[in-house]
């Protein structure tokens, strides 16, 4: 079985360290922070083409990485030091042990974060040892094509293929539904972000719950 995580809102709270590290750098970068951002399913590489639009900037790849090089030094010092309130959400260290110990499972990252914001993130949070590989938010804009990335580098690191039907994308929200049924796999929805389970059901989720410390049946 293949296990495709989100990071923001399903394994992690940063506190709002990943919000004030965007509008840090857009403001060293613009001199004003920009627009209001939605993070909930986002994309890194679409918020950020966002917001050299709303400066009227064309966001060429030079651009785009000089961005991301400032907004990832400004989230490594945020985490460290900024004092955010951040925590791993309940249930997750106990259900990633629980996956690690099935010889067959493969367990990566399916996340909006750029590589280098998610390393960052597991890192402080103490989970990296658990994703070894992933699809990340500097891979494609559209959070829908990064489903199609991380079947093959699980394929890459496993040895193998998954089919849709062994393949489980876990989020908490109508993003990670919609990309988890693109590529015809299953959705388990978990209400520790912004949308409650009623709202997350609705959207087509094959199964939600509260936490990731429920009960969660897998077949």
């Amino acid at each position: 079985m293949l296990y495709l995580f989100d990071i923001d809102g399903t394994l992690v709270d940063t506190g709002g360290a990943g919000m004030a590290a965007l509008k840090e750098a857009t403001r060293e970068i613009f001199g004003h922070e920009g627009p209001p951002l939605d993070l909930a399913g986002s994309t890194d590489l679409g918020i950020v083409a966002n917001i050299h639009a709303h400066f009227e900037i064309e966001p060429t790849r030079e651009r785009i990485e000089a961005y991301f090089k400032i907004y990832h030094g400004r989230l490594d010092w945020n985490l460290s030091h900024g004092g955010f309130p951040g925590r791993v959400l309940d249930g997750v260290r106990e259900l990633l042990a629980s996956l690690s110990d099935q010889p067959e499972a493969a367990i990566g990252l399916l996340t909006g974060n750029t590589a280098g914001g998610a390393a960052a993130k597991m890192r402080h949070f103490g989970l990296s040892g658990h994703f070894p590989f992933g699809a990340y938010g500097c891979d494609h804009a559209d959070r829908n094509r990064l489903g199609p990335v991380a079947l093959q580098r699980a394929a890459l690191h496993a040895g193998r293929d998954f089919t849709a039907a062994e393949t489980w994308v876990i989020g908490d929200t109508p993003k990670d539904i919609a990309c988890a049924h693109a590529i015809g796999a299953r959705c388990l929805a978990v209400a520790t972000g912004q949308f409650s389970a009623a709202q997350l059901a609705a959207h087509g989720a094959n199964q939600v719950v509260e936490t990731l410390g429920q009960p969660i049946h897998w077949a």
